[in-house]
């Protein structure tokens, strides 16, 4: 965590909660955790989608729980997938509510509310697979199956669920931060700024 960076004093943040979205190995999850570290304290609320979708894929028997890799949305119906974003938009729609949330989707579920900070994370495919190759303990042929596999698949049930071509049109995010060229440390720091936060140099 940046120790530099401090809210200004005398003005709210910009957005009162984050929605994070990108395809599997973009760095959802490490942003999310590195925002755990430096909002938690401020009394943020945090959520994964996809942890939570993995869990109950692993409860319901579907997913195997010694299977490395993530489970896939077919791995349950429609109705999770409806209840896991209805319950992230209710939850992000009420403007007291400090949340920061992450799920393949997220961002785009919250379009229109213009006080969520809808962030798009991009990454060159190369490092997405050397990242899950690393997370999961796979061989880089099964890490490229796999998220070939799982793209297709989710995206396709999602596409007949909701009608959209493309979850991740720059169009519905505040900001699109590319991971390859940007650090951990430098996109946290990237989306604390547009949040409302700043360095503060004195």
């Amino acid at each position: 965590m940046d120790k530099s960076f401090d809210k200004a004093q005398d003005k709210p943040l910009r957005y009162s909660s984050i929605a994070i979205s990108g395809r599997p190995g973009a760095g959802r999850s490490t942003l999310l955790k590195n925002l755990r570290t430096y909002l938690k304290p401020l009394d943020w609320e945090f959520f994964s989608g996809g942890d939570w979708a993995r869990k109950y894929a692993i409860e319901s028997g579907s997913h195997k729980a010694d299977d490395p890799t993530h489970h896939k949305a077919t791995d349950y119906g429609d109705d999770i997938d409806k209840q896991i974003d209805i319950t992230m938009r209710e939850k992000l729609a009420d403007k007291n509510n400090h949340v920061a949330v992450e799920s393949w989707i997220a961002g785009w579920n919250m379009r229109g509310l213009p006080y969520v900070l809808k962030v798009l994370l991009m990454c060159d495919d190369a490092l997405r697979i050397d990242r899950i190759v690393n997370r999961e303990n796979i061989t880089v042929e099964d890490a490229k199956n796999h998220i070939r596999e799982r793209e297709e698949t989710n995206t396709t049930k999602w596409k007949r669920m909701y009608g959209q071509d493309d979850f991740w049109d720059p169009k519905y995010y505040d900001m699109v931060i590319n991971t390859y060229s940007h650090g951990p440390q430098e996109t946290l720091d990237l989306v604390l700024q547009a949040l409302g936060f700043y360095k503060n140099n004195k």
